[in-house]
């Protein structure tokens, strides 16, 4: 099902939308955030040199960088009491990215999520569980709104607790999921160690999945213990853009469709910045043009893709966005979290009884991400006492996870032990 009929316009229809859209929400920016102001006169640059799409690319990038260099609301166009709703996620320092919405940034948000719902496959005749975690995270409030939206009924399961989600599935008779890829396989590798078979004995046959990227491998193994029928599709967005609901795929299962109406994609190479032409591989940037609270311009994704505009089977004419290969930058996403390497250094090297030399390793177990971090110990004798290591142990524990959100396996060794490299320290060892 098509939800919307801006979704099936011609390439002439969108262009003209989205250049009214581009020239009115610039001239906000403009006008209401010095941050963006200093940037466009540095660049030299201004609102009436905009007289067409093309002319996007004159005007300067935005990063996560000027989120951070203005918290918290130095980046937003309507006063704090315009705002109905705040998000945050976390970033490389202490201080998160704040995102805002007003009344109608939630409608527009609420109604993209509504398109990609539909182009998994979704209805108002589906009980859908959610079980990414609920807070400051967007992707588990923005599919709720979505979902409802179209009549579905939601179960805000939230994440964790793997046999009571399977008992929400069983009870509720549950027929869409929400999760990450990777937890999604984890539920259904649990329901077989309590003998149920996700195939047979659950009615689950749609799968939303976002916060991570799923490869055909994972779709396969998907289908594998869900059900060759599992109609297993995945959504792209963040935070800093409005959180799910920029692009989702369609059951034809050939990229991501973008809600061009509402944001202007480019591809760039990430190391000049010049634009790509299209099909060329490289990072994503992303103009918002209806968001009323925090319409970024021009936002660097770090995100390695590809653009198709050739009309999908499915109908619609949106732009394609290649499923992601990868990220320009370091970061990792674990279990849908954006972790840093950098603020893992910050916290240990706050603990006096650890050195400065680190091992971050990643891998996966049982579909779920695991991340065990290396730790030199500053003093050898530490090592003949079980209790005061138990102790240190627990304390890096609780501090990683105070600021990461997620809990890492702390592995303390002895002084000197880990690989020391003469050019630049190589940190991350990502198995997955």
């Amino acid at each position: 099902m098509i939800w919307a009929k801006e979704e099936t316009l011609t390439r002439q229809e969108i262009e003209e939308i989205q250049f009214t859209r581009l020239k009115a929400t610039l001239k906000r920016i403009y006008d209401k955030v010095p941050a963006y102001r200093n940037k466009m006169e540095q660049a030299g640059v201004t609102c009436d040199d905009i007289r067409s799409l093309d002319d996007l690319r004159k005007l300067p990038f935005t990063v996560k960088q000027d989120m951070r260099d203005n918290y918290p609301y130095g980046m937003f166009t309507v006063p704090k009491k315009e705002l109905i709703r705040i998000h945050a996620s976390s970033g490389t320092t202490g201080k998160p990215t704040v995102v805002g919405y007003t009344k109608n940034d939630m409608a527009m948000w609420t109604e993209c999520v509504s398109r990609i719902a539909c182009m998994g496959g979704a209805s108002d005749e589906d009980v859908a569980q959610i079980s990414f975690g609920y807070g400051m995270f967007t992707g588990a409030l923005g599919l709720h709104y979505g979902l409802e939206n179209i009549g579905a009924s939601v179960v805000p399961a939230s994440c964790g607790n793997t046999q009571k989600q399977i008992m929400y599935m069983q009870d509720f008779g549950a027929t869409l999921l929400v999760a990450t890829p990777s937890y999604a396989l984890h539920i259904a590798e649990v329901a077989k160690d309590m003998g149920i078979d996700p195939s047979k004995d659950l009615n689950v046959k749609i799968g939303l999945f976002g916060g991570e990227g799923m490869t055909e491998p994972m779709r396969e193994e998907m289908h594998r213990l869900w059900g060759s029928d599992m109609k297993a599709t995945q959504n792209y967005g963040m935070s800093e853009l409005v959180g799910p609901g920029v692009s989702g795929e369609c059951l034809e299962l050939c990229g991501m469709h973008v809600n061009e109406d509402h944001f202007i994609p480019e591809i760039i190479n990430p190391d000049t910045g010049q634009v790509l032409d299209p099909g060329e591989k490289g990072e994503l940037v992303i103009s918002c043009i209806t968001k009323e609270a925090l319409p970024l311009i021009r936002y660097r994704t770090g995100d390695i893709t590809r653009l198709f505009y050739e009309t999908c089977k499915c109908g619609r004419t949106t732009v394609r966005m290649e499923n992601l290969s990868g990220r320009s930058d370091d970061m990792l996403i674990i279990r849908g979290v954006n972790v840093f390497p950098s603020q893992i250094e910050e916290v240990l090297l706050q603990v006096k009884e650890i050195g400065a030399h680190y091992e971050i390793i990643v891998d996966r177990k049982d579909y779920l991400d695991i991340m065990e971090i290396k730790v030199e110990l500053c003093d050898e004798t530490l090592l003949d006492s079980y209790a005061k290591l138990g102790e240190l142990e627990k304390k890096i524990k609780f501090n990683l996870r105070t600021v990461l959100g997620l809990d890492a396996m702390i592995k303390l060794v002895a002084p000197r032990s880990l690989k020391r490299f003469e050019g630049k320290a190589r940190r991350v060892t990502d198995l997955r």
